[in-house]
């Protein structure tokens, strides 16, 4: 699957992944399509034509990976929300790795319990899905509060670094404020993992319900067209807060679904992020993309 991704991304890292600093290499006139933000105002007043700055960029990136393993993600219908979790961080991983950059990660339970520090190489890679995957399930929590864990993570990166928050973003409320502080400093990336039976249940007749966190059981009816409704009208209301939450940080995210392709989820990202670096431009998004974004 790496050397998949690999050669389909090829061309790609640049929009993926970007360094984190830049350094001045020359000027030239504006041409149709350069980034408008790119533009040297004191070039182009003193000239009366638009110039451009053409930059060198650091290719060196350090990566943070924010793993939320509380008890919600242990959930799946098919594939546990976890699992896509793993999947992820070790392609992301070892394609970071492979180009020289350096990756770290912090843990959740209920609080921040576990954090590796950025390093590079394939042992590392190795090392940080072997505490992954040796680290036992939790049964049970008080309640997610990504809040927390947003603001532990500020404290410890402290050099600008791409993050990817990989969630569920089952959460209590006030996470939206640490979130907004942390894209402020670095780049964020969200990658919001869920299940289809997480927006819309089928009718399976009588069932328990059970909250993976608090246990809390519910015995549910889904044979009733207004139970079902009501739980899509409840998700859908919940699905508009998160992208809302998300736009006003202006954070990305990446969706994974438990029985989705990991491979065709990223490259439709890689193709987002490309297109939307071109919106500067005075371009716009395919419609098949403007729902996505």
């Amino acid at each position: 699957m790496i050397r998949r991704l690999d050669g389909m991304l090829h061309g790609d890292y640049r929009t993926l992944f970007r360094g984190t600093g830049l350094d001045l290499a020359d000027l030239r006139e504006y041409q149709y399509h350069d980034d408008v933000r790119h533009i040297d105002w004191n070039v182009t007043a003193r000239l009366q034509t638009p110039y451009v700055r053409e930059y060198h960029e650091d290719r060196e990136v350090t990566a943070w990976f924010l793993l939320d393993l509380s008890p919600s993600v242990d959930f799946g219908s098919q594939t546990k929300k976890r699992s896509i979790s793993t999947e992820f961080i070790t392609v992301l991983a070892r394609l970071l790795t492979r180009q020289g950059n350096r990756v770290g990660a912090l843990f959740y339970g209920d609080h921040v319990d576990t954090v590796i520090p950025a390093r590079s190489g394939r042992r590392h890679v190795l090392s940080v899905l072997h505490k992954l995957l040796s680290r036992p399930e939790q049964q049970r929590s008080e309640g997610t509060d990504l809040r927390e864990f947003l603001r532990a993570a500020f404290q410890v990166m402290r050099r600008r670094s791409i993050v990817f928050i990989v969630s569920d973003f089952f959460s209590k409320p006030g996470w939206a404020e640490p979130l907004a502080m942390l894209a402020q400093r670095h780049e964020v990336v969200a990658v919001r993992l869920y299940d289809p039976l997480e927006r819309e249940l089928p009718d399976m007749g009588m069932l328990v319900m059970q909250d993976s966190e608090t246990g809390e059981q519910l015995f549910v009816d889904t044979h009733d067209k207004g139970f079902r409704k009501r739980f899509a009208s409840v998700a859908e209301r919940r699905e508009r807060e998160l992208r809302n939450a998300l736009g006003r940080a202006g954070v990305d995210c990446l969706e994974l679904a438990t029985d989705g392709d990991l491979v065709n989820a990223l490259m439709r990202f890689a193709d987002l992020r490309k297109r939307r670096s071109r919106l500067a431009a005075g371009g716009s998004l395919p419609k098949h993309l403007e729902k996505v974004a």
